[in-house]
């Protein structure tokens, strides 16, 4: 299971940080990619940031200098710091983990709804 936390509305510029705690994963959560998605209204869901099992990144570059995403193992959390947020960010934010044998499709931003970990979603909402 995965579950989000940390969004709400804010102005734009402003700053948001999004959690998300894994449990019941078959494997250990340091075996598992993790990942950032969001779904905007009358949009297809995009990835956004993941981060390896041995701390690689990758960012949408829409996001690039903005977010950054991290993991913390020892509490099998992910976190998303979004900086400089805009109106343009406001979306669902989801939580997905894929186990690393078979996650490669999330560490490049693929969107797989039917594979891996998913989570409910948080919204963020940033006001112009």
């Amino acid at each position: 299971e995965l579950v989000e936390s940390g969004g709400g509305s804010v102005q734009s510029g402003g700053s948001l940080t999004l959690s998300c705690v894994a449990s019941g994963f078959a494997y250990g959560y340091n075996q598992y990619n993790m990942g950032w998605y969001r779904k905007a209204p009358g949009k297809e869901r995009e990835g956004v940031a993941a981060i390896s099992t041995d701390g690689r990144t990758n960012y949408a570059d829409f996001v690039k200098g903005r977010f950054t995403v991290s993991r913390d193992n020892a509490k099998n959390k992910l976190y998303l710091q979004m900086t400089n947020l805009e109106p343009d960010d406001t979306a669902i934010y989801y939580c997905a983990a894929a186990f690393a044998g078979r996650g490669g499709w999330l560490l490049t931003l693929t969107v797989r709804e039917s594979q891996g970990y998913w989570g409910q979603g948080i919204q963020v909402t940033v006001s112009s």
